[in-house]
């Protein structure tokens, strides 16, 4: 019966690790990219992450720059591109708005600590988030890889 419950634990384990890069890969209005950057809290530019609830934005990583967070009970790092509409020069990147991610052009909107979407037609997909890890005091690691 051990033999018999290993087994079963051992495939559930191996069924819940899956790659990150899932999320991407079967959404089709993302690129890949590779992100691998590291933040200075301390920076003028970044001091927001010292608090709760008070999302920065980073350009030139990512689909359409990077939109970085503290929880307060930890980092979330999300793609600013709308998951659930094709790629166009037009529309690159959202807007943050309070706790949230709007895109302008087609009003779907995303909730910065989950990822999820909040309102919207037809959505699929939900945000695409990168890792983020506290290298030392201060330092934010934010990588996909």
């Amino acid at each position: 019966m051990k033999k018999i419950y290993l087994l079963f634990l051992t495939v559930i384990i191996t069924m819940a690790c899956s790659s990150d890069d899932d999320n991407r890969q079967n959404n089709p209005n993302l690129l890949d990219v590779n992100v691998n950057f590291t933040v200075d809290t301390s920076l003028p530019q970044f001091s927001g992450l010292n608090f709760p609830n008070d999302p920065v934005y980073i350009g030139g990583y990512g689909n359409g720059g990077i939109i970085l967070m503290n929880t307060g009970s930890g980092y979330v790092a999300w793609d600013n591109i709308d998951p659930n509409h094709t790629r166009n020069s037009s529309c690159t990147s959202m807007q943050i708005d309070g706790l949230r991610l709007v895109c302008s052009c087609e009003g779907n909107t995303y909730d910065l600590f989950t990822g999820n979407f909040i309102e919207g037609e037809n959505l699929q997909y939900t945000l695409y988030n990168y890792r983020v890890t506290e290298t030392s005091q201060g330092i934010l690691r934010v990588t996909n890889n």
